[in-house]
């Protein structure tokens, strides 16, 4: 393309694990340039899961692409100006450092909006700060338990269990980078920035009772919280003849068509299934009387069916048949990159088209990769960075490797 929206915004990454890195990755993907400021031993992603190299490994590619790396040790003071100077040139920082530990680094908020009132600042916490859980450490698994998430699966399935995916961190990095672009409006429209604070259990509790507060959206209750059709312990899968597929009649209209076509329009008609009102109060009924029609005949036979209806149906694909499925291979969705040092990589694309364009993607950066040239990019002496760097307040691959 040949200028993404985000052009020209400068953003200072200093955060790590999955929330605010996967935030800052769609800034990077939509066109701003994204500097992630990492310590010296690199951010925990950049270790796990697999690799072929050192510091590369798959969580850290699945955040990071698009961006560029330095090396900061903001323990150390010469570190620390090094920071606060990319951050006095920068549009947006954003850290998911714990409040407490800000200060002592000057990062706050207060100090640095006051020094750069054009900085939107975005603070990245497990917790609210008013809030007695503020400057809690919290991770995925701490807020899926405190956000609902492992007591919803437990009343629907009977094990407490988190759900398989970072839910909140990306729930919780999508909303980041929502507001960092609300501020960015505001930004141009007034000359000024804004705090942002992102808390994640309030993001995920947000996320949840948009259809879990229920009967707890009215005073008195109108009933418990909890969507009833999503609670259902017979949300499942249909079964077929020969496995299971997703089958999700929805409207009135698709009901009545459905039935029609299984030659039973009488349950369509069945007081209990008749409206959607009824279907949301008798849902473990209805997914029991669909079970009975659809354990009868095929897979692709229902797949066909629901097709030529315009009913919504699909089949379970396993996480391995998602690179060779046929639209996401149409549409160009995974992109691959040819790494001199990690040979042939595989990546999923931005998800968006703009202007009927995928934006492009590169491979995320090494440990230190850009330091050099970014310090030098912000205005800092050649002898400076080089003093800099022998000194480890900031450091490049070589000193790095060498570490």
């Amino acid at each position: 393309m040949s200028q993404l929206p985000l052009a020209g915004v400068k953003v200072i990454d200093l955060t790590t694990v999955i929330m605010g890195p996967y935030a800052a990755q769609w800034l990077a993907d939509l066109g701003a340039e994204v500097i992630k400021v990492e310590a010296p031993l690199g951010d925990s992603t950049r270790f796990t899961g697999p690799s072929v190299e050192s510091g590369m490994s798959s969580l850290f590619l699945g955040a990071n692409r698009n961006k560029k790396a330095v090396v900061i040790d903001i323990k150390k003071p010469d570190g620390r100006d090094v920071l606060l100077h990319l951050i006095g040139q920068a549009d947006v920082f954003m850290h998911n450092m714990r409040p407490q530990k800000l200060g002592s680094v000057g990062l706050d908020p207060v100090t640095l909006r006051k020094k750069h009132p054009r900085l939107v600042y975005a603070g990245l916490h497990g917790f609210g700060q008013d809030g007695p859980y503020g400057g809690r450490p919290a991770y995925d698994d701490i807020i899926q338990g405190m956000a609902g998430n492992v007591a919803m699966m437990a009343q629907q399935g009977g094990v407490p269990r988190y759900f398989p995916t970072l839910t909140a961190d990306k729930t919780s990095g999508l909303t980041v980078a929502l507001n960092i672009l609300a501020a960015l409006v505001k930004h141009k429209a007034t000359g000024e920035g804004a705090f942002v604070e992102i808390p994640m259990f309030e993001s995920m509790v947000a996320f949840n009772l948009v259809e879990h507060l229920f009967g707890e959206h009215f005073e008195p209750p109108q009933g418990a919280p909890g969507y009833t059709r999503l609670m259902a312990g017979s949300r499942l899968p249909r079964k077929t003849l020969d496995g299971q597929i997703c089958l999700m009649p929805y409207t009135d209209e698709h009901w009545k068509k459905f039935f029609e076509a299984l030659g039973a329009p009488e349950v369509a008609a069945d007081p209990r299934f008749a409206a959607f009102a009824d279907r949301t109060r008798h849902a473990e009924a209805l997914y029991d009387t669909v079970d009975q029609f659809t354990s009868k005949l095929t897979s692709k036979y229902l797949i066909d069916l629901c097709e030529r209806l315009e009913i919504p149906a699909g089949p379970i694909n396993k996480l391995t048949d998602l690179k060779d499925d046929a639209h996401l291979q149409a549409t160009g969705f995974f992109k691959r990159i040819d790494d001199p040092a990690m040979g042939q990589l595989r990546f999923t694309g931005v998800p968006v088209l703009l202007d009927g364009e995928r934006p492009d993607i590169r491979t995320p950066p090494r440990l230190g990769q850009d330091t050099e040239a970014v310090l030098l990019a912000a205005g800092l002496p050649a002898e400076r960075v080089a003093s800099l760097m022998a000194s480890g307040a900031v450091a490049g691959p070589a000193q790095v490797k060498a570490a």
